[in-house]
């Protein structure tokens, strides 16, 4: 993370793993009608890279920005995988964009700006690398609104533990609320919010959710910051993982939660 911030989830391999379930079709929905074919595109907080190549078959141009060396070599070898030769990858910070004044068309952030302690000053510098005309396209998630069913208490307790987690790093986890506001103060203009909903609500669902967050709860950096903050003890984050555990084998199992989305202009000097 850029200097005197945290990362609340880490880069444990189950979260890399469940980064790498995301695709543009599900996370960039929003921006996909107005990405042209000869865009040149930034995917900032571009993890291991699946959104970033799903953006790259239909751009001219796709870079790739993380500050993890590990995640963006993942990244990498995924490009070459998928045989994209118009896609490259850069480690680095969100504050501090190792490109040129405007030098893209779309700055795209997917799960970024929650985990920032000064998400303006990220939109700042994304506006700095657009040209004029071009488009900033962030979504973040809401975690207030995270709902489950059956309710098991300890998952309550976790929603709560996990907002404290993330203030304590400097981030928001209700990030996806206030997108339109932080682009506003950022001087995008054009701005349109819009959001989409994330469900688990059958069996492979469930079970990667549930699996995953039971093993993040217990042996993650997420782990290490609320222990280490004093919001809970291992015993209780064990009860909690087992409450996760025990969800995802319930055949009515029932999760989800709304991603805030913005899209703003980038205006001329």
């Amino acid at each position: 993370m850029p200097e005197g911030e945290r990362y609340t989830h880490g880069y444990h391999q189950v979260i890399v793993e469940w980064h790498s379930r995301r695709t543009a079709e599900t996370c960039a929905a929003f921006l996909l009608p107005r990405l042209r074919p000869d865009a040149e595109v930034l995917d900032i907080g571009c993890g291991s890279g699946t959104i970033t190549a799903g953006l790259a078959r239909r751009a001219r141009r796709v870079a790739g920005l993380d500050m993890s060396a590990g995640v963006v070599e993942a990244a990498r070898a995924h490009a070459d995988d998928c045989g994209l030769s118009n896609i490259s990858f850069e480690v680095g910070s969100v504050y501090e964009l190792p490109w040129d004044d405007a030098s893209f068309d779309v700055v795209y952030a997917h799960q970024v700006l929650q985990h920032l302690s000064e998400p303006v000053r990220a939109l700042r510098e994304a506006r700095r690398v657009l040209r004029p005309g071009g488009l900033v396209a962030v979504r973040d998630s809401d975690y207030e609104t995270m709902i489950h069913a059956p309710v098991f208490p300890a998952i309550e307790r976790w929603r709560d533990l996990y907002h404290q987690v993330a203030s304590a790093n400097g981030g928001e986890a209700d990030a996806g609320r206030y997108l339109l506001s932080w682009a506003m103060e950022a001087g995008f203009a054009g701005l349109e919010a819009t959001a989409s909903t994330t469900a688990h609500a059958d069996w492979e669902g469930r079970t990667v959710w549930g699996q995953m967050w039971a093993v993040r709860v217990i042996d993650s950096d997420f782990a290490d910051h609320a222990v280490g903050n004093g919001f809970a003890t291992r015993s209780e984050l064990e009860e909690i993982s087992d409450a996760f555990s025990r969800w995802s084998a319930e055949p009515d199992g029932f999760w989800a939660w709304i991603n805030g989305e913005a899209i703003g202009i980038c205006p001329p000097d």
